[in-house]
């Protein structure tokens, strides 16, 4: 059985033609979703060569059109599923974690039956190459902060855009219907997945770990706006009141 990991994108051609996300093929058992969000400037043409290039290991999923990360990542996981995946997980198309990060998440889930979901964190530590802007870097601590008091669970990172999961009835649930927000999706997520969906029980806290990243650098051009940031911001408050009622 084989593992699949995610790739959304938007308007990505310039960074996918260089075709490092064919790095995470140097696991065997993995295989890639490349989910093009209705992107305007060839990205799918892109995708199409990437997949030319790995036969039977690249898939491409084409979205009618742009419908948002939270989108774009949930019918990436589903095709996975889909395909009889024992795991699956998303990573961003920019590799600010290069693909050798998203591996070692995986393995880590492979070698520990126990977790359900290994998800990356981006602490600056010794011995650590973790290079953020100082505004995203003390934003992203705030949001973070409130994600995990909504949440109930002590999840440092909650936005790290490099995260894996074990297949089995409450993921499938979890992302069985579109996330209410394009932004706050991954606090959505590990709400439902917390809770339980479509009567599938929800996963302890201990089935959850998080693992300092060893690299990670910000690609400068994030397509995160201020009025995005206030209005996921916004959404993280309605998961907060949803989650506490285990709506």
């Amino acid at each position: 059985m084989r593992a699949c990991v995610v790739i959304p994108a938007l308007d990505e051609a310039s960074r996918l033609a260089s075709g490092r996300v064919l790095e995470l093929l140097a696991d065997p058992d993995v295989t890639l979703v490349l989910v093009d969000d209705g992107s305007t400037d060839g990205t799918g043409a892109v995708m199409q060569n990437l997949a030319l290039r790995a036969p039977g290991r690249v898939r491409v999923h084409a979205l009618e059109r742009n419908l948002g990360k939270a989108e774009a990542v949930r019918r990436g996981l589903a095709d996975g599923i889909a395909q009889g995946a024992w795991a699956v997980g998303y990573l961003d198309a920019d590799l600010a974690a290069p693909p050798s990060e998203l591996l070692r998440l995986l393995g880590h889930l492979r070698a520990h039956p126990a977790l359900r979901a290994v998800l990356g964190a981006r602490v600056a530590m010794l011995g650590r190459d973790i290079r953020r802007r100082a505004l995203r870097h003390y934003c992203g601590r705030v949001f973070a902060t409130a994600a995990s008091l909504a949440l109930g669970l002590a999840v440092y990172d909650s936005q790290c855009g490099a995260k894996v999961f074990r297949v089995d009835a409450t993921l499938r649930g979890a992302i069985a219907q579109p996330f209410a927000d394009r932004w706050a999706f991954d606090v959505e997520l590990l709400g439902r997945l917390l809770r339980g969906a479509l009567g599938a029980p929800g996963w302890p806290p201990s089935a959850f770990e998080e693992l300092p990243l060893e690299r990670w650098h910000d690609g400068g051009d994030s397509k995160v706006r201020l009025d995005q940031a206030l209005g996921a911001t916004l959404s993280l408050v309605r998961l907060a009141v949803r989650h506490r009622l285990g709506a």
